[in-house]
């Protein structure tokens, strides 16, 4: 995305998202019935008023919008500035495995290298406080999965995901750093070194503005970014509660798998992946080679067969819709699926039930399908 501070598109886009009460599904919303940022802006009131779910002070907000506007203005010459790319959800350099989640950020602040939308990705996260086994499985994890070069995600935050972080540069894999706080801030500072050596293999995301500060409530809210991003979610140690299990039940949400690393059961650190395990919520960890049979990366190092020939005619022309997509992409989870043919997910589902029993698609692990 070309950020400039004078296009009126990009304004409206980044101003929609400073305004109070103006979330990711209420924008969705707003763009869904007046086509984009700048109508919803420019929109008179009682247009406003007959999308479902705007009342009176909501109307207010969106009608008195010259601050946020002049504040991304501010915005968008930093980001220049900073060499910063701003990602709107209805642009096409928005990743891909993101745009589907309902509750997706509407723009996303990213500083780095990496290809958000690699053919492999992979989350690694857990507890702050970190044992030798958890640090020890980390590595091993990051090592073992290397040959497959996905992208590794996590949160910068102590133990588990900055071993995970680190691990990942060491072995070559480009890293990225899902933040709490704006690209200006690093949190914990004491992890400046290592993030900025992620700007160079791999890079900086996150939902929050230049200038926010950690604030508590964004840490939960930044996990739906790492589940929505990656395939699959490891989780290498986890307490009762806490963040990698947040990050967990939304990947579950999401349709994305998610693993769980065994640990002692007189260790704390340990508690929240064996519930996960015990609970069938997560596929046990024993070694890379789950996440590889998993996400069926053992077969991607294998030659891809020539594209199959279909013909329309065959086919119903929904069924044709979703055949296009798999064509173009190879294999696609069900909601990107959804996402790229305009279908709902319900009648996805319904249609690659028939084109399975067809033979013309094959469900794949990871919640994939593809063509046969």
């Amino acid at each position: 995305m070309n950020n400039t501070s004078t296009n009126p598109d990009f304004l409206s886009e980044v101003a929609l998202t400073l305004l109070p009460g103006v979330g990711p599904l209420v924008t969705r919303q707003l763009i869904a019935y007046l086509g984009s940022a700048q109508n919803v802006l420019d929109a008179p009131p009682a247009k406003l008023l007959k999308v479902p779910g705007v009342g009176p002070a909501l109307v207010n907000v969106l009608r008195n919008a010259a601050p946020a506007l002049r504040q991304a203005e501010q915005m968008l010459r930093r980001a220049e500035k900073d060499g910063v790319q701003l990602l709107y959800y209805t642009r096409p350099d928005y990743p891909a495995r993101l745009r589907p989640v309902p509750d997706a950020p509407a723009l996303l602040y990213y500083q780095g290298t990496a290809d958000l939308n690699a053919p492999r990705t992979l989350a690694v996260v857990g507890t702050r406080q970190a044992t030798d086994y958890g640090r020890e499985q980390t590595e091993k994890l990051i090592k073992g999965v290397a040959p497959y070069q996905p992208l590794i995600v996590s949160g910068l935050a102590y133990g588990i995901d900055i071993v995970a972080h680190r691990a990942a540069l060491q072995e070559g894999l480009p890293t990225i750093g899902v933040m709490a706080t704006g690209l200006d801030i690093i949190y914990p500072a004491a992890h400046r070194r290592t993030a900025e050596k992620m700007l160079e293999q791999g890079g900086l995301l996150t939902e929050f503005p230049f200038g926010t500060q950690p604030d508590k409530y964004n840490f939960p809210a930044r996990n739906r970014i790492i589940a929505g991003l990656t395939d699959a979610t490891v989780v290498v140690e986890a307490a009762k509660k806490g963040g990698a299990l947040i990050t967990a039940e939304l990947a579950q949400d999401y349709n994305r798998e998610v693993l769980a690393v065994p640990g002692r059961l007189d260790q704390p650190a340990s508690e929240g992946c064996n519930h996960l395990i015990r609970n069938q919520q997560a596929v046990i960890y024993t070694g890379p080679q789950d996440v590889e049979q998993l996400l069926n990366w053992d077969g991607a190092l294998q030659p891809t067969p020539a594209a199959p020939s279909l013909n329309p005619a065959d086919f119903s022309p929904d069924e044709f819709r979703l055949l296009e997509v798999l064509l173009a992409h190879k294999e696609k989870q069900i909601d990107e699926l959804s996402w790229q043919a305009q279908l709902p997910i319900n009648q996805v589902s319904t249609l690659l039930l028939g084109l399975e029993f067809r033979g013309v698609v094959r469900a794949l692990p990871g919640k994939k399908f593809a063509l046969v």
